[in-house]
């Protein structure tokens, strides 16, 4: 951070924290009007099946029940986040496709009546053979989950780069391994709801949204709207982490509801409701094959997977390529390639969920690596130094790399965990292990409306220049954007933090901007947001120019002080320039906008994973595995990171806590488990098992700080990149500390006391 940044990278309070913490700040289940009704939605209890009959008329005729819709009374277009697959429907018209699909709604009084009103709705099935284990999905005699993809193919990739096999041929070693990435959902604090309301012909949806401009598009597209007559708007969020990403019927079944009854209906999701949603991490088979010379170099990579996409394609096409496309950006090498399949099932869809198809790939390179490394005899540390990226290079898939602190990321976990002297003094029954992680600062594509810049922000200087406002369309998440846009606000305009005021995730009052997902919102948001506060500032020191007979150039404004660089003493406050500036020159606004620059190559999917700007990280982990149990208690973790400069370093290591908390719970605990009819048997936090604070171990975690020149005063991101090695580091660990790889995920107890006593049958020792 330089000297003269008065703002940005110093850990200043959270903008929302006074009302999160005393419980003042209202989410969107908070939210009530007059005259408000319930709406609940009827969901399908078979995997597969076809739909012979609906019969709505009992729950009709119920006392307090308002309203009842099946896909007879809303539009049949097709929708989907990914314009390649927009396959869903707001109700099912001809058959449901997993337990928990969308068949029918109603609108009520309260919501006692509404469970009640459920329960009257008749509906007459053809249970159909189901497609439950997405490894079988495309053997002939399969059940097709959609007729018009054959072998349940719903995304197919084929990439190659190099000459993969010229670099088998010519490596001293090649290795292949196989791994298996388990179903997980993110678990976010608030269930998914909406509230819709009309005026006129207008919609207004309040909607737990990650991007409620994506809400606003899709709404308006489904209902023939223009855009301007639709409405969203995000109150506080309490959580995503990219399951909140997409449109749900809550948002198109209550606008209809809404518009049948002439009432704001809320909306909402029950905990089991939002399991059977999902859209959460899919599971992924995953072969990878790697060559390497004598002494570790990387000379090719093989990566062959298949994805477990679910009932629709919610946004797993992105996640599929981006599961290949990451993958060489942490090593260096030049021949790479890339095959994968997603595959429909009748589970729940699953989408985005942080890292976005990355962490799973990062686990089975990582662990593979360090199979490699011991076939070799070398230590993982040096196989990683060895091969690590450096700053100014290119992927093999024409990913420019810019700024990258892998190798400082690396020298520094190393000293911090003490790695060297534990790898030579090895404790019975202790592992260390080490993985390393990057990740996107935004994607530089857009999913729609590709005209238009990728985030936009405009400040309002108060009357009398005592507060300023930052409006985006940016989501606040929990990360903390909201706080740090305005840091980055405050120091372009030379303003003090403490006055700033948001109105953000509002498409009525905010401009556009393509919310929390792709770690995005520090860099392009961020952005927009630092050009906003610049644009104020020239116009604050052209007044002040007037003001003090002295050239624009001659001064800067800092802090809320405008000072000339020339002649010590000549000052004006802020607030005196802004109350000027209004009376002789109108309103004091900043605007800013953000488009990236052209990115990436020319062949088929080039444009996944491009991004301005690459973060870096690595992470090591120490376990002790109790050899009678299997079980595992962490010992300690040491996070290193690159995400260029560090805005705020509170919020900063808060993200890297929380990943570390989810990456833990993914790599020992988490899964959502089926029965073999399809159904969730564990759809409830008692039983889907997550970390609690009692369960966080120590953590250490550092910044290795680069100068990012696409990002707003060199920053990256840190949200997402933080999660990648996680699941890698504790694999490696648990396969120091027992000498036997577990190769699927969650490496439960269970998994570890097996292999432990298969080992000790074998012959292995303890």
């Amino acid at each position: 951070m330089s000297a003269r940044h008065k703002v940005i990278g110093r850990s200043v309070p959270r903008i929302d924290g006074v009302e999160k913490v005393t419980g003042a700040a209202r989410y969107t289940g908070d939210l009530k009007f007059p005259n408000m009704l319930f709406g609940k939605i009827l969901t399908s209890p078979h995997a597969h099946a076809r739909i012979l009959s609906i019969d709505t008329s009992a729950a009709e005729r119920l006392p307090g029940v308002k309203a009842v819709i099946t896909h007879r009374d809303v539009p049949d277009l097709k929708y989907g986040i990914s314009p390649a697959r927009w396959d869903e429907n707001i109700f099912c018209i001809d058959k449901v496709r997993f337990v928990g699909d969308k068949v029918a709604a109603v609108a009520c009084v309260d919501e006692e009546t509404c469970y009640r009103a459920l329960r009257l709705i008749r509906v007459e099935y053809e249970v159909l053979p189901a497609v439950l284990d997405f490894r079988r999905a495309m053997d002939d005699g399969q059940p097709l989950v959609h007729e018009e993809y054959p072998r349940n193919i719903n995304t197919e990739i084929h990439q190659s780069f190099g000459d993969v096999e010229k670099a088998f041929a010519e490596a001293h070693h090649v290795r292949t391994d196989a791994f298996l990435g388990n179903r997980a959902y993110q678990a976010p604090i608030e269930p998914h709801s909406a509230v819709s309301l009309w005026d006129g012909d207008k919609l207004t949806v309040y909607a737990s949204t990650q991007s409620p401009h994506y809400t606003q598009y899709y709404l308006a597209r489904e209902f023939g709207m223009p855009m301007g007559d639709v409405r969203v708007i995000t109150p506080y969020l309490g959580g995503g982490f990219g399951g909140k990403l997409e449109v749900t019927g809550l948002e198109f079944a209550g606008a209809v509801l809404a518009r049948l009854t002439g009432r704001p209906v809320r909306m909402f999701y029950d905990r089991a409701e939002m399991f059977a949603h999902n859209r959460g991490r899919h599971a992924q088979y995953m072969e990878v094959t790697t060559g390497v010379d004598e002494r570790g170099k990387i000379l090719g990579a093989h990566a062959n997977f298949i994805m477990d996409g679910g009932a629709y394609t919610s946004l797993g096409i992105a996640t599929a390529y981006y599961a290949g496309a990451l993958l060489p950006l942490t090593y260096e090498f030049d021949h790479y390639k890339f095959d994968m399949v997603r595959v429909y099932t009748n589970l729940p869809a699953c989408g985005a969920q942080r890292g976005h198809g990355a962490p799973q790939p990062k686990y089975a390179f990582e662990s593979h690596l360090d199979n490699v490394a011991a076939d070799l005899g070398i230590d993982p540390m040096d196989i990683r130094l060895l091969n690590a990226r450096r700053p100014d290079t290119v992927t093999p898939n024409e990913f420019r790399v810019n700024t990258c602190g892998l190798r400082q990321c690396l020298e520094k976990a190393r000293a911090l965990s003490g790695w060297d002297e534990k790898k030579a003094h090895r404790k019975p029954g202790r592992g260390i292990g080490v993985a390393t992680g990057s990740f996107v600062s935004g994607a530089g594509y857009p999913i729609y409306r590709t005209d238009l810049p990728h985030a936009a922000a405009f400040v309002k200087v108060h009357e009398d220049g005592t507060a300023a406002t930052l409006y985006t369309g940016a989501t606040d998440i929990g990360q903390g954007s909201d706080t740090i846009l305005c840091q980055m606000a405050a120091e372009g305009m030379g303003y003090r933090y403490e006055q700033m005021k948001i109105v953000a995730s509002d498409t009525e009052t905010t401009p556009h901007d393509f919310g929390a997902y792709a770690s995005r919102q520090t860099l392009m948001s961020g952005t927009a947001a630092k050009r906003a506060g610049e644009e104020v500032k020239r116009q604050i020191l052209d007044m002040a120019s007037a003001m003090l007979g002295l050239p624009a150039d001659d001064l800067d404004c800092e802090h809320g002080v405008v000072f000339s660089k020339s002649r010590p003493g000549k000052t004006l406050a802020f607030e005196e320039v802004a109350r000027k500036h209004f009376v002789l020159r109108g309103p004091l606004l900043g605007r800013g906008v953000y488009t990236p620059p052209k990115l990436g190559g020319k062949f088929k999917g080039a444009a996944v994973g491009t991004s301005p700007a690459y973060s870096f990280g690595v992470q090591v982990g120490e376990v002790e595995i109790d050899e009678d149990t299997g079980e595992i208690t962490v010992v300690g973790v040491w996070d290193v990171h690159d995400s260029g400069t560090v805005i705020n370093p509170r919020l900063f290591h808060g993200q890297v806590h929380g990943a570390l908390a989810m990456g833990i719970g993914e790599s020992v605990w988490e899964e959502v488990r089926f029965d073999d009819r399809g159904r969730i048997l564990n759809p409830d936090l008692a039983n889907y098992r997550l970390l609690t604070a009692l369960d966080m171990p120590p953590i250490r975690s550092e910044v290795v700080e680069t100068v990012e020149p696409e990002g707003p005063w060199g920053a990256k991101e840190i949200g997402e990149g933080s999660t990648n090695p996680t699941m890698g580091c504790f694999s490696n660990a648990i396969f120091d500390a027992m000498g036997v790889r577990v190769n699927s995920l969650p490496l439960s107890y269970e998994k570890v006391w097996r292999a432990l006593k298969e080992k000790r049958e074998a012959g292995g020792g303890a």
